[in-house]
């Protein structure tokens, strides 16, 4: 069988590649880093390193590479003859590669090509699929549109595995976590008859994205801030500190209330999540850089984002969101130079009020939680 999957970097090939590799796919990664594409073609395959006692590997094969800069023809002819299509390249990057799946679609529809064919985006974000497939449609007429309707499915998913950054002599290698997860929403398949071994296929997505994202992300970014206001430069160090790491669990048991509230997870259950992700933060073997992991603040503290969704629906229920709070005024001080996003916000707040920068990052219209946020953050200022 045969796969196009966007995005040559490590999530690429150290999470994606892998699982597509195990289901004996032949993987087209399509990609601008011609370094990556060139090392591809020439090697055929790559190695995954574990991060865990043993060090032990995973060879990866039947892999090449498609420069989508230089050669967009290539990808679009692929598209006629591909089985699957997937994601990794980060949500910003979206609409870029929008009008190329535009074009293999409708590849497909000028050949009279009938096999269903899913487009799975594996993005850290809610709804990357639906999203992906509201870009691709700006590009099709509407026969395209019919086609894509009848043929063309875009799934939702949840993908979760730590990829911390990273430096090999062989650029195609990559270290990543032992621990791994990919959720499919299977209601909206197309090609229902292809199941991959090592995804996890549900008919609703919601509570597993929701309850991944706000624990996993939500934690390892919150482990980020904290970590970096206590003056730490790594994520298991940071969390080696007691203070960061009750911050963190602080975090976690709040976006725990409001996942076992709205989505009925055991308590017990969710807890054992809550304690499973925090080692694998933890894990001695995957060196993390906090300047990884707390990079584009201002995305992270979006309307829709990792903080900001459960303060504004654990807020409506009513349920704390203290430590949720507290997080996010250690996000608005976050500082990196080598990262765009921080040092936008950090002109922002030179030239702003707190108010007007709380209320345009976050796009919160509850005074209540507005005021909460500045007041800490304010008070963090003074310390």
């Amino acid at each position: 069988m045969q796969a196009i999957h966007f995005g040559g970097g490590n999530i690429g090939r150290g999470f994606i590649g892998e699982i597509l590799n195990a289901n004996g796919f032949s993987v087209a990664f399509v990609d601008v880093n011609n370094d990556i594409i060139e090392a591809l073609n020439q090697k055929k395959g790559y190695t995954i390193y574990l991060a865990e006692e043993g060090n032990h590997t995973v060879e990866i094969d039947r892999v090449y590479g498609i420069n989508n800069g230089t050669d967009p023809e290539a990808v679009v002819d692929l598209f006629e003859k591909t089985d699957l299509v997937t994601t990794a390249i980060g949500p910003k990057i979206l609409p870029y590669i929008a009008p190329l799946i535009a074009q293999g679609i409708q590849k497909r529809n000028s050949n009279g090509v009938t096999k269903p064919l899913d487009i799975i985006a594996c993005e850290n974000m809610i709804g990357g699929s639906s999203f992906l497939k509201e870009e691709v449609a700006k590009h099709l007429n509407e026969s395209d549109k019919e086609y894509t309707q009848k043929y063309i499915g875009f799934p939702n998913a949840a993908v979760d595995r730590i990829v911390p950054a990273q430096t090999h002599e062989d650029v195609l290698s990559v270290t990543v976590e032992p621990y791994k997860e990919w959720v499919v929403e299977s209601s909206d398949l197309k090609n229902t008859e292809l199941k991959l071994e090592g995804v996890d296929y549900k008919e609703d997505l919601a509570p597993f994205i929701e309850r991944k994202l706000f624990t996993v992300n939500t934690g390892h970014a919150a482990t980020a801030y904290h970590g970096k206001y206590a003056g730490y430069h790594m994520i298991d160090e940071a969390l080696n500190d007691e203070t960061v790491l009750e911050n963190v669990k602080n975090v976690l048991n709040e976006t725990g209330a409001l996942m076992v509230q709205k989505w009925n997870f055991d308590q017990t259950e969710h807890q054992q999540y809550i304690d499973k992700i925090l080692n694998r933060f933890k894990n001695p073997f995957i060196s993390d850089d906090i300047s990884r992991v707390g990079r584009t603040p201002i995305r992270k503290l979006s309307f829709d984002e990792r903080f900001i969704k459960p303060i504004r629906e654990a807020y409506e229920r009513q349920l704390k969101v203290d430590a949720l709070i507290q997080t996010v005024a250690k996000a608005l001080s976050y500082h990196d130079e080598n990262d765009e996003e921080s040092l936008e916000l950090s002109q922002l707040l030179a030239e702003k009020t707190v108010l007007e920068v709380v209320r345009q990052v976050t796009k919160l219209t509850q005074e209540d939680l507005i005021n909460r946020i500045v007041a800490e953050y304010e008070s963090l200022k003074q310390s």
